[in-house]
């Protein structure tokens, strides 16, 4: 680790914790961090910067360093979820039934750090690089927060882009790397079934709406097996299924709320078609109508080899182990729309203390060992020193 960012932390570290934890405190829903965006804009102004709200009144971007240089940018997201905090914690969430259990304080705490002392730096020596610190909107939403950054120009002008993402099963002290697909393209299929309805004691007089749904719940992750190429890790899975109150009477409407998750590119490009024909064709023997939804979300995550090389000196210098090997996720992220535009690279952020449970992400009671905040800092800013 570089004097300059190890002495920086030295002296700062409990301040940057104090930053996560403010933001902790107060997490706010997509397209509704108004306040996480006004307490971004005040600790840049803070540290001599001249943080911009974007458009849509969420979000934050920043440059700073030279202009004559290649401009690397530095990505953290800001919601939060729609899940009740079970922590514990004194600086437990504060806004009824909505917490930061995707760690998104974390990583808006650590780019606020390295603004801080990416700041200080470019008023004395001077950055290498011109660097843009974005902090965006509406991650945990399809099709993301990142397509309204992205139309109001924040990758206009990157040579690449780079981010941190919490992970629990990665010890603090150690960052996962990987080039090639990290995560999985997400999308999201809603299904509005209809029938005449009528009583269970005569299901062959009437459209069993009931039974056509379990066929849908478990044909279409078996037609699909048989239809898409294994390897490409394409999964569905339904998180809604609702139809009827009386156990003595087929209902004539229900609903179904799933999501189709595909670690290919290719083949995410495919799926739409092929899921509403898979849908269709399981539903129309059994003589139920179905009206199907279906909401294209996020492509997968693909790191550049060059940008995870880059990564992986800033996490090299943190010392011996600290750079992990991580598998590609079915977890959806919206930071590959950028990816779509400039080269760049996400890397998994340990922050498992090494005892007790490991909460998962979006879990109630999801917490992080604070340590990892000085390692994210380290690395980020070592990137864009060129560590």
């Amino acid at each position: 680790m570089l004097p300059v960012i190890s002495d920086w932390l030295d002296a700062n570290l409990d301040r940057a914790i104090g930053w996560r934890r403010e933001l902790h405190a107060s997490p706010e829903l997509s397209m509704q961090e108004t306040k996480t965006t006004a307490t971004v804009v005040r600790i840049l102004t803070e540290a001599g910067l001249s943080p911009r709200v974007l458009p849509k009144g969420t979000g934050v971007v920043c440059d700073l360093g030279p202009t004559d240089k290649p401009r690397i940018g530095l990505r953290a997201d800001l919601d939060g979820l729609p899940v009740p905090e079970q922590t514990g914690l004194p600086f437990a969430s504060r806004n009824e039934g909505v917490s930061h259990s995707c760690g998104h304080d974390a990583h808006s705490a650590i780019l606020l750090g390295v603004g801080t002392l990416l700041a200080e730096i470019d008023r004395g020596a001077g950055l290498p690089f011109g660097v843009r610190l974005l902090f965006q909107a509406a991650e945990e939403v399809m099709p993301g927060g990142a397509l309204d950054a992205i139309d109001a120009g924040v990758a206009d002008g990157l040579s690449r882009i780079f981010a941190l993402h919490c992970e629990p099963h990665i010890q603090v002290g150690s960052v996962g790397l990987r080039a090639g697909p990290l995560t999985s393209a997400a999308d999201r299929v809603e299904v509005h079934l209809h029938g005449p309805g009528g009583h269970s004691s005569r299901p062959h007089l009437t459209n069993d709406l009931v039974y056509a749904m379990g066929a849908i719940v478990t044909g279409v992750a078996g037609v699909l097996s048989r239809r898409v190429d294994p390897r490409s890790g394409t999964v569905v899975t339904w998180g809604a299924v609702h139809a009827g109150n009386a156990p003595n009477a087929i209902p004539q409407e229900g609903r179904m709320r799933g999501t189709v998750r595909t670690g290919d590119r290719d083949t995410w490009q495919l799926l739409e078609p092929l899921v509403r024909s898979v849908i269709g064709e399981i539903a129309a023997p059994l003589g139920v109508a179905c009206d199907i939804t279906y909401f294209r979300g996020v492509p997968p995550v693909v790191n550049d080899a060059d940008s995870v090389a880059l990564m992986r000196r800033s996490v090299e210098a943190l010392g011996p182990g600290a750079d992990v090997d991580t598998p590609q996720s079915a977890g959806g992220e919206d930071f590959a729309w950028y990816l779509e535009r400039v080269p760049g690279a996400m890397a998994r952020l340990g922050v498992w203390s090494g005892t007790g449970p490991m909460c998962d992400l979006h879990q109630p009671n999801f917490d992080i060992d604070e340590r990892a905040i000085g390692i994210g800092i380290a690395v980020m800013a070592g990137v864009a020193l060129g560590v």
